[in-house]
């Protein structure tokens, strides 16, 4: 089905030259290196923002390697902030911590808070559970030396896109269950949640159109579950007859029955005791099916819950615009933000 007339008006000139890029190995590898490219070109770039972008590398956990870190902060004083841990999107595939600089920057000089972006390591080299030990490192890491970054232990929150959004209810998950600091929130913008979308028989039809696709979706989760390095199936039959069989008969892969429920969230059946949680979503995203459902399961689950909407909007909608509605989704983050802040 043809969304691009249910495309929020602001938005459809991002997508008048859109190009859905093509996820096989030599080209995700390009890919990383293009974004990550512009992405330091940018950090040359002067926002006028008084705030230190420090590089860090810390211990990871037993038997891990280490976890570099990216540590935004304002000039230091005698006060305590909010810190925020952030994991960047990408699909656990590509991205970095560079690669989200204005939105941890912008988020550390609104808020007037530390933000603590983490360089998980990336599947398909590095499946799950690489990108959980990495994060959950970083959190320890963050915690004990709250003092000298200034930041209250009491207001540490997890922050994510997509991908890092997934990535940050599966650690807000295992720290409930595995303990370890605690967290204040779960901020989530369109999170990754749910593996078995991939293998939907009747999909939303209005759904996945545009920028994160079903077979980028694929292709996703099973580097992160398993770590295989699929071909790319560009056709809706072609990936249909294929991928579809193939994986129903794999239990580590996307749908099979020993999929984590830190690795995909939704899988978890009982979500009490999780931090107060921001969600947002567009109507149009891939995710948007799992993400309602997520939503009304941590509402039911006595979580507390603010959840956006956004007619219109597809994935990762927020971050390349200055429509409207993408300046309303990025204002809507940092006022559930500020609400986390010490008083």
């Amino acid at each position: 089905m043809n969304t691009y007339s249910l495309v929020d008006p602001e938005l459809q000139p991002l997508l008048k030259n859109y190009v859905d890029f093509k996820l096989e190995y030599s080209a995700l590898l390009a890919l990383r290196e293009q974004r990550q490219a512009a992405a330091l070109g940018a950090m040359e770039l002067n926002d006028g923002l008084k705030l230190s972008v420090t590089e860090k590398l810390i211990s990871g956990l037993p038997g891990e390697p280490e976890v570099r870190l990216l540590i935004i902060a304002p000039p230091a004083d005698s006060k305590l902030r909010m810190g925020i841990l952030h994991l960047h999107g990408g699909g656990y595939i590509f991205g970095s911590p560079e690669q989200s600089l204005s939105l941890t920057r912008s988020t550390a000089a609104e808020q007037d808070c530390v933000v603590i972006s983490v360089d998980y390591r990336l599947a398909p080299e590095s499946p799950f559970p690489a990108a959980l030990s990495d994060s959950y490192a970083a959190l320890i890491w963050m915690s004990e030396h709250a003092g000298e970054l200034g930041i209250s232990r009491q207001h540490i929150g997890v922050m994510g896109d997509s991908a890092g959004a997934g990535l940050a209810a599966a650690l807000a998950l295992y720290v409930r269950d595995r303990g370890g600091p605690a967290l204040a929130f779960q901020n989530l913008m369109f999170p990754m949640l749910d593996d078995r979308t991939v293998l939907e028989t009747d999909p939303n039809p209005v759904t996945g159109e545009f920028v994160w696709t079903r077979e980028a979706n694929n292709y996703a989760w099973n580097a992160y579950l398993t770590g295989e390095r699929l071909p790319q199936f560009h056709t809706e039959q072609a990936w249909a007859k294929t991928e579809s069989a193939r994986l129903k008969h794999s239990k580590n892969a996307a749908g099979g029955e020993n999929v984590s429920i830190y690795a995909a969230p939704s899988r978890s059946t009982e979500l009490s005791g999780l931090p107060p949680a921001w969600l947002s979503v567009g109507t149009i995203d891939l995710f948007f099916d799992e993400n309602m459902e997520y939503a009304r399961r941590l509402a039911r689950d006595g979580v507390a819950l603010e959840l956006n909407v956004y007619p219109g909007a597809f994935h990762g909608f927020s971050g390349s615009s200055d429509a409207e509605i993408a300046r309303r989704a990025r204002a809507d983050r940092q006022r559930s933000l500020s609400s986390f802040k010490p008083r």
